[in-house]
């Protein structure tokens, strides 16, 4: 996929969960979801600058959802958590820890 590394990033993901998992130098984030593996190693170490030791991705399905009478759903996107080797750190969380 020839996609800017900015690009196939959507967002970083910073919950309760992921802040413990910074701990074991595991990052969250959301991904566009038909990019592969391969493409968020190269996008996550083009943009952070980093090393990437290894990459798990996961589709996060579309849950039902009622707002009274009305039923839809929520959107459908791809979630990758990426961990760094030893010594790496991305320095946009650092701030985030609770």
């Amino acid at each position: 996929m020839n996609a800017n590394p900015h690009d196939i990033i959507v967002r970083p993901i910073i919950t309760e969960k992921s802040n413990r998992m910074m701990s074991q130098n595991k990052y969250s984030f959301e991904v566009l979801r038909e990019a592969n593996k391969i493409d968020i190693r190269r996008a996550v170490e083009d943009v952070f600058k980093v090393k990437v030791s290894s990459v798990h991705t996961i589709s996060v399905h579309p849950k039902p959802k009622r707002r009274g009478r009305f039923v839809g759903k929520t959107r459908s996107w791809k979630k990758a958590i990426v961990t760094l080797l030893p010594g790496s750190r991305i320095e946009f969380f650092d701030g985030a820890g609770l």
